[in-house]
This record gives C-alpha cells, structure tokens and sequence, in this order.
C-alpha cells in the first residue's frame, strides 16, 4: 500500500506521546483522531531511503524489530519528528501527513507487514536484525569493555 503522493492537507498534530512502558507513540491531531502507533511498526515503515529504497521495488523489509524502544524524538522543524530507536535507526523523518496516513492505514499496513515477513520465511523475532544483546556478564566479542 503505496502512500498517496499529496492529498489535501493533513490535520495538524496537537498532542505526541511517548508511552516507553507500552511502547508506543500516541498522536492527536486537530480533526479529533487520534492514533497509538507501536514502536515497531514505525520502525518497519521508517519512511527513510534506508528501509524505503529509492524507488519502487526497492523496499528492504525490516526483521527481529519486535522490541525495538524509541530513544529520543526530536522535531524538524514544524512539519516532523525524527524518532531514534534502540537499533541505531534514525535517518526517518516523519512529517505530519505520514504519521497521519501511518494512522489512518494501521490495521492494513501491519497485516500487510505480517504477510511479507511470512511470505520471507520470517516471524516478528527472526531474521538478520534480530537483538543480538549478549546476555548479562559479557559482551559477546571477545573483548573487554
């Protein structure tokens, strides 16, 4: 599902929310609607080239991103938020009328997800970018920190 190119303006947002316990980013905007967007789903479609590509076909499909956390958001200007998640991604700059459509499409968007990752053999906790976290007491490679 392909974001329309421009449509007619968007709602501007009147509340961001971060809820780091529930992991999610509650946004309100100015025509009453208002939407809980998990931190994994916009992560999995961060509107960067990193995770979009450069043109059509070109989308790189984003794995093991279950319990990714949201370090910091920070704004662009009056029209965005750059969020920075626990994976060292934060090259997405979300404008308005993104998180608005993010929204608007949830339920769609993340079965569509679902079916992607399935379709690659993946489940939300598998694939390349799964957390590699070396468990408690050591780190992992071999040497000293």
């Amino acid at each position: 599902m392909d974001q329309p190119k421009k449509a007619a303006q968007a709602p501007n947002p009147t509340a961001l929310t971060v809820h780091k316990q529930s992991r999610l980013l509650e946004v309100a905007f100015d025509d009453g609607s208002s939407f809980s967007l998990p931190f994994e789903f916009l992560r999995v479609y961060s509107p960067s080239a990193e995770v979009r590509g450069h043109g059509a076909g070109q989308e790189v499909l984003q794995t093991g991103k279950r319990n990714v956390q949201l370090d910091a958001l920070e704004p662009v200007g009056n029209y965005a938020v750059q969020p920075h998640f626990s994976d060292g991604h934060d090259t997405g700059i979300y404008a308005w009328d993104y998180l608005y459509w993010l929204g608007a499409n949830q339920s769609e968007l993340w079965e569509d997800y679902l079916q992607r990752l399935e379709a690659a053999g993946h489940t939300r906790e598998t694939g390349r970018d799964t957390d590699m976290t070396p468990p408690q007491g050591g780190h992992g490679c071999g040497h000293q920190h």
